[in-house]
Parts: structure tokens; sequence; C-alpha cells
């Protein structure tokens, strides 16, 4: 249990999610209750979201809302009903590219749901809001490694620009209502029970089954890969350490990261960034077989590189990714062959 033995439960937006059913799972195990929320949407596979899910369902402190962030009422009355002290908002509609097939159900989940709950954490009086932002929102900028003090202002995809809505909204919901809210810019995290749609999943499928892999930019930008384990120990330690205002914070010469408001934004990630070359060369190894690889340029609104810096997180919860990608991709690897065996 946390240190406030306080019994109302912490809300978990996602909690079907990849990084969402692994948080609800740590929470869980330390002795918090949890309300678990997601619509289990078909933008991947279901039976994916469930087999996490039925992870979560057996234990006695866990209850789940099927429900959409969309519906107003819905969300209004989890909240009502459930009065959680805190709120790791997770859920979202993810994907960059899949934003120009159907850019609405972007802002329909990314912005209009999250109004949903910035309305019921200020209703509620919840503690401190958790929420789910992305290293995509540094976009055109190009300085490494990419730093919470850089400017965000050029966002290269819808979904990032949802995301950095979702920042703005935060910000003026703590300033308003004095509502602790903390941003955290998740970079490329991957690890068991990920998501279909992200590269090492259809890399490791397609490699299996003798199908060649599309690598973009040829293979040569990095990224800051960050395994799944690394990923929710820094949203737990960010969720007990509620944001607080800056008193030094200037108007004159505002940062970005900080706020007189109870503001603060976080890049989580990895220090070290890995070509994405070395990246297959690894998933090889861990599968014993090669890849064939269709070299393809970088997609529009992808970004070349991607590099964390992580020292405000490290200043304020003593965070320290630890995983290496030989002992991530190899832990996936076990994980795949088992729930596809």
């Amino acid at each position: 249990m946390s240190e406030t033995h306080d019994p109302r439960p912490i809300l978990v937006t996602g909690s079907a999610g990849f990084i969402g059913s692994h948080v609800a799972q740590v929470l869980l195990s330390r002795g918090e209750r949890v309300v678990g929320l997601d619509n289990m949407n078909e933008y991947y596979d279901v039976n994916l979201k469930k087999a996490r899910l039925e992870r979560l369902t057996d234990h006695p402190n866990y209850h789940h809302v099927h429900a959409d962030l969309v519906d107003r009422g819905a969300i209004e009355r989890v909240f009502s009903d459930h009065r959680p002290r805190r709120v790791v908002h997770l859920a979202a509609q993810a994907g960059v590219r899949y934003a120009a097939r159907n850019p609405h159900a972007y802002t329909d989940s990314n912005v209009t749901g999250f109004l949903h709950i910035l309305e019921g954490c200020r209703h509620q009086h919840v503690e401190h809001l958790v929420f789910a932002s992305t290293s995509s929102v540094y976009g055109a900028n190009t300085t490494m490694p990419f730093s919470e003090h850089h400017s965000t202002e050029h966002p290269l995809t819808l979904y990032a620009a949802t995301k950095k809505a979702n920042e703005m909204m935060a910000h003026s919901y703590a300033h308003l209502y004095g509502i602790p809210c903390t941003g955290l810019r998740f970079f490329t995290v991957y690890g068991p029970w990920g998501r279909p749609d992200m590269a090492l999943f259809l890399f490791t499928s397609a490699i299996l089954n003798g199908k060649p892999i599309q690598v973009f930019n040829h293979g040569r930008h990095q990224r800051s890969f960050t395994y799944i384990d690394d990923i929710v120990e820094g949203v737990v330690r960010v969720l007990d350490q509620t944001a607080v205002a800056d008193p030094d914070w200037s108007a004159q010469r505002p940062d970005p990261a900080r706020s007189s408001a109870p503001y603060r934004l976080f890049n989580i990630g990895n220090e070290q960034p890995v070509e994405l070359l070395r990246y297959i060369k690894v998933l090889e190894d861990c599968l014993g077989k090669q890849a064939t690889m269709d070299m393809r340029p970088l997609q529009p609104g992808d970004v070349p590189d991607t590099a964390a810096d992580i020292e405000e997180l490290i200043q304020a919860v003593d965070y320290r990714p630890s995983v290496a990608v030989e002992t991530g991709v190899a832990r996936f690897v076990e994980w795949y062959l088992d729930y596809y065996r």
C-alpha cells in the first residue's frame, strides 16, 4: 500500500492496453485498489486486449469498467461512483500513421476524451493526474537529446498534435483549478504483451513466417527503445510524487517543463538510443533466424531520430532505466513464442 493508506482507488484508463495493463498489475501487487477503464476498440486484436485483461480481472482489488472516453456520461459516472484519489490516464487512440486514414478517432479520444478526464478530476478533487504524452511532440525539432525545455511547437502528425493539446489542456486545468498534473512523454516502448502495430511485433511475426520486413530510412535512424518494466517503474514513481508549482518559475522566461501551477512534464525513456539495424540484429539473434529486409525511405511524419534527455526525471524520482535491448528483446521473444505457440 502507498504511504497514504487511502482506501479510495486509483483509476487507470487504457487498462487493457500495453502500458495500462502493466501499470495496473504493479499497483495491484503493492496493495492498491484499481479501477480500470477501457473501450476494447478494434484498432488492433481485441483478443490480445482480453488476454491482458484476464490477468487483472481475477484480482479482488480490481474493478473493470467497459466505457469509451468520448461518452461523457459514462466517464462522469466512473468518477462519481468510484471517487478515485489518483488517475493514470493512458487510454488514447494510438498509432501515428492511422491518423491519416481516421483523423476523427484521434480528436474524439485524445482531445474530447481527455477533456472528460480533466472534468472528472476537477469535480472529484483528484490528488494527482498522470497522463500519457509522447516523444512525437518534438516533431521537427532535431536538437538531440530531446529535452522538456525544448520547443514542441512543430508536431509532424495529428497524433502528436493531439498529445501536445493534452499537455496544454492539463496545464490550463492545473492553473485554473489547482489540479496537480504530470505529463509523461513516452519514448518507444516495447516488451511482452506489446502492441501488434509496433515494429518489434511486426518484425517478429514477419521473420518467423519467412516474410520480408519493411525497414524505413534504411534502418539508419535511432530510437530510445525503452523496456516496459522500466516505463512502468517510472510511471508509478511519478504517480506517487504529486506535481507542485515551481516557486522560481518566471513568466518572463517561461520554462515549458514547469509552471507556477502544479504541473510538470517529463521525458520517460532510455538514455541510450539504439540504431534500428542493431535492434533488428538483436531480434534475429533471439529468433535464430535472419530477416529479409525491404529497405524503404523515411515515412512522412516520422522523425529521423529520438533520444531522451531524462535528467529531470532522474532528479525528481531517481528514475534509472536498466534493461538493455538484448535482454528486453529476448524477453519479448520468449513471451511471443509462448503466447502464439
